[in-house]
């Protein structure tokens, strides 16, 4: 997946293709980390992810992080240093919702 596409797209392609999401918002926070260990020049380090979807059904809070942790691999490899992530299934999020 080409550099050129930005971080954040790139991570909702993977995360769509990956997990198929009802609901996918990627945020990058990366401003609010400049400084720390991690950052980089120009961003595009840390990041907020929500993700629901069906496939978290069943899967408790580690195997959905390593989920989405192996769709993003290549970006973790490229400099994507730290994700916050909040993942749910549809009815676990229209739950909360409400």
């Amino acid at each position: 997946m080409s550099n050129q596409l930005g971080r954040a797209k790139r991570i909702r392609a993977l995360v769509s293709a990956a997990l198929e999401p009802a609901l996918l918002d990627v945020r990058d926070d990366s401003d609010l980390h400049a400084g720390h260990a991690g950052a980089a020049p120009g961003g595009e380090t840390h990041y907020s992810v929500l993700v629901v979807s069906d496939r978290f059904a069943g899967q408790g809070r580690v195997a959905r992080h390593r989920m989405v942790n192996a769709a993003l691999d290549r970006e973790f490899a490229s400099g994507l240093h730290a994700l916050a992530l909040t993942l749910r299934t549809p009815d676990e999020h229209a739950a909360v919702r409400s």
